[in-house]
């Protein structure tokens, strides 16, 4: 699977969005296309240039359900649209 950060701050986290409740939601994209896709398209909303990791996804999942974090499972037959720019994004 694969996540995104922010290029030349990968150690600071990963990207997550804001979800209606107010909660960080680390997205987790099973194609590597599409994760490249939705951070092209974040880029094209100003919001910093983004890099697409691969992660261990049962290391990834077991690590946000340990701290409480939410995540989500992108599928190729998902569609998530980024946020406008000046929503909440954090890094998880």
């Amino acid at each position: 699977m694969y996540i995104l950060t922010i290029k030349g701050k990968e150690s600071k986290g990963a990207y997550s969005v804001v979800d209606q409740d107010n909660e960080q939601v680390l997205y987790m994209f099973e194609d590597k296309d599409d994760a490249t896709r939705y951070a092209l398209q974040l880029e094209d909303r100003d919001y910093p240039q983004m890099r697409v990791m691969e992660i261990e996804d049962e290391i990834m999942i077991k690590s946000c359900e340990v701290h409480g974090h939410r995540y989500a499972v992108i599928t190729p037959d998902d569609i998530v649209v980024p946020p406008e720019k000046g929503d909440e994004y954090d890094l998880i």
